[in-house]
């Protein structure tokens, strides 16, 4: 199986910067996307930047020449730098993994997984 571990977040003031991390674990083969997905109260979960397996990235306009997404292969971990953070980037950041897993019996098998979420707040 695969488990995915969210850090970072928390409360930041308006300009101010925030990072988060998501690290894959378990019985894993290879990582296709990795990405980042935010929901604010009553509004549908969104997705905010991804990052391929050949090293491509694409953020939402929301965010362009703000955040930036990057990925470490070796540790199966991505990252959300967040700067000059806006009150409208207030929600719940998850991060989303999908690749293969190897399972028991040495066979490869596709999985897709979510983060447990973390709060982002920013408010003066």
């Amino acid at each position: 199986q695969v488990q995915l571990v969210q850090s970072g977040g928390g409360l930041a003031q308006p300009g101010e910067s925030l990072r988060l991390s998501c690290a894959a674990s378990g019985s894993i083969a290879s990582i296709n996307a990795m990405e980042w997905y935010r929901q604010a109260p009553e509004k549908q979960r969104e997705l905010v930047a991804r990052s391929g397996s050949g090293g491509e990235t694409n953020l939402a306009d929301a965010v362009k020449g703000r955040f930036t997404i990057s990925r470490d292969n070796a540790k199966n971990t991505v990252y959300l730098q967040m700067n000059s953070l806006k009150s409208e980037d207030t929600a719940v950041y998850y991060c989303y993994v999908e690749g293969y897993r190897t399972t028991a019996f040495g066979s490869r098998r596709f999985f897709s997984d979510w983060g447990q979420g973390t709060q982002v707040t920013v408010s003066t």
